[in-house]
């Protein structure tokens, strides 16, 4: 097997309680694993050798949730909250689906993106309404194949009316509009789990660092039969159940609305809430629902950057972590935030949390920070063992950083300096499985004109197509933006619509 060894490196392991406590020693590679690390490793003759002098290593950065299907709406909305964004971003009127070899670009340029600023693992919750096709899925999993990323994907289900998954839904569309929503009978919980067997069976593991996991949209989008199933199943397959729960105020309206308790209540009620389930957002979570959590196992994925853009709030991040839930961070689409860069949502979540109150103690400090970018995102894919931190046993799976730069100068903390200077620009090269996938800035498994310049001459005629879709669903503006209107005009009890900052 092929050998690398980085000699004299600054290392950055993220491994245990000292993990953040940079350190210089050699990192020796074989068979895309971490095979030693120490103080003059012995490597073979023919060993490829990496000069680690000024350079830092460290693990690769985790993408705990992010959506391939918003890649090609970059910098396309703005000043829209979820609700409302998701009519244009997703329409509920949808026109011919995006052809198989678009969908192909689309995730291979989130790869792309998200391997140059050193993100080496992805949670694509992959959404391709109307229907499920494992050709389309595989279309997703050959770009992460392809781009040398690991990634866990998912196929996206919902399977209860839209009218019936928003409050005051029913009061506020008129009669006209819900009829246009019509669109027959969804996805009973058996079938889709059927679909996701077989994925499983043609996708899954191959190769190794490509998973598929299991995605209900959210509790209220679910029947509570399709959410059982789909715990149950993620438990057997031993991956995670990815859901997006108490992401904004009229989210946390719903719970009450239309089952008396918290989403978060419900989904522990329905027996869905356990080591596997990586819950999007937990934005409006309350004190009890925090204790379920933790409670559980389960983990969030922290989205402080489009959070913020769709106007969500601050999720109360200290109070999570006390509770033992597990922590990781997502761009979220890159619509909803306009990057893949997990370096910009880990400035903005070290930022964000200084205004939690006065008690500057429980400010969010920047070694929790990487944590939650390295290995807390590993533990919310369920990957733990195998990434998120440098480890012998564990895939190579890692940044080399230039400490050279400005982003470094002078040289203060390193910690500190990751979270609040770097913004990915120091990145020499990243490796994922020992294998050298970005060097000096460009991409080494593809090449980067020829997708760029595909990819410039096919999007103008899809992007024009879903101009069109989004004037058609434009007729439903005004009565969502009511919906969201009454909703946050509504006391839940612990109403703190500015987020973690009036708790």
């Amino acid at each position: 097997m092929n050998q690398i060894v980085i000699r004299k490196a600054t290392l950055l392991t993220m491994e245990g309680t000292n993990g953040c406590k940079p350190f210089e020693a050699d990192l020796l590679i074989e068979g895309g694993r971490i095979a030693a690390i120490g103080e003059n490793v012995v490597a073979r003759s023919d060993a490829k050798v990496i000069d680690g002098r000024n350079r830092l290593v460290m693990p690769g950065l985790i993408n705990a949730h992010t959506h391939s299907s918003e890649t090609f709406f970059r910098g396309r909305y703005e000043g829209m909250p979820l609700e409302v964004w998701l009519l244009y971003a997703y329409p509920l009127l949808m026109g011919p689906v995006i052809d198989e070899r678009l969908l192909y670009l689309r995730s291979l340029l989130l790869a792309m993106d998200s391997l140059r600023n050193g993100v080496t693992t992805i949670c694509d919750d992959f959404f391709d309404p109307p229907t499920h096709d494992l050709s389309r899925l595989g279309a997703a999993f050959r770009a992460y194949e392809q781009a040398g990323i690991r990634a866990n994907v998912s196929s996206a289900v919902m399977n209860v009316h839209t009218l019936d998954a928003l409050p005051y839904a029913r009061e506020v569309l008129p009669k006209a509009l819900q009829d246009k929503l019509d669109f027959g009978p969804l996805m009973p919980a058996g079938d889709y789990i059927d679909y996701c067997r077989s994925a499983f069976a043609s996708l899954h593991g191959k190769p190794e660092r490509l998973r598929f996991m299991i995605a209900p949209s959210a509790p209220q989008r679910c029947t509570p039969d399709m959410l059982a199933a789909c715990h149950d199943l993620a438990i057997e397959m031993g991956v995670p159940l990815h859901t997006h729960v108490l992401e904004t105020k009229t989210q946390a309206v719903t719970g009450p609305e239309f089952y008396g308790k918290s989403l978060i209540a419900y989904m522990h009620e329905l027996g869905a809430l356990s080591r596997n389930t990586t819950i999007a957002h937990s934005v409006w979570v309350s004190d009890a629902d925090i204790a379920l959590m933790g409670a559980a196992g389960c983990s969030i994925a922290h989205n402080a950057v489009s959070n913020q853009k769709l106007g969500a709030g601050i999720a109360p991040i200290r109070k999570l972590l006390d509770a033992g839930v597990v922590v990781g961070l997502g761009t979220d689409g890159v619509s909803s935030n306009d990057t893949a860069r997990i370096f910009d949502v880990m400035r903005t979540a070290a930022l964000i949390h200084s205004t939690s109150g006065p008690d500057y103690e429980r400010w969010i400090k920047a070694e929790e920070i990487l944590a939650m970018a390295t290995i807390g995102g590993a533990r919310s894919a369920m990957l733990e063992q195998r990434t998120g931190s440098l480890a012998p046993g564990k895939a190579a799976d890692l940044l080399i950083l230039n400490l050279n730069t400005f982003n470094f100068f002078p040289l203060n903390d390193i910690p500190k300096q990751l979270v609040f200077s770097e913004n990915g620009s120091s990145i020499e090269t990243v490796m994922v499985d020992g294998e050298i996938v970005v060097q000096g800035g460009r991409l080494q498994t593809v090449n980067e004109d020829d997708v760029l310049a595909e990819i410039r001459e096919r999007v103008p005629a899809h992007l024009a197509a879903h101009a069109e879709l989004e004037k058609l669903n434009s007729i439903f503006h005004v009565s969502v933006a009511e919906i969201h209107r009454r909703a946050t005009a509504q006391p839940i009890g612990f109403d703190r619509y500015a987020g973690d900052a009036m708790r």
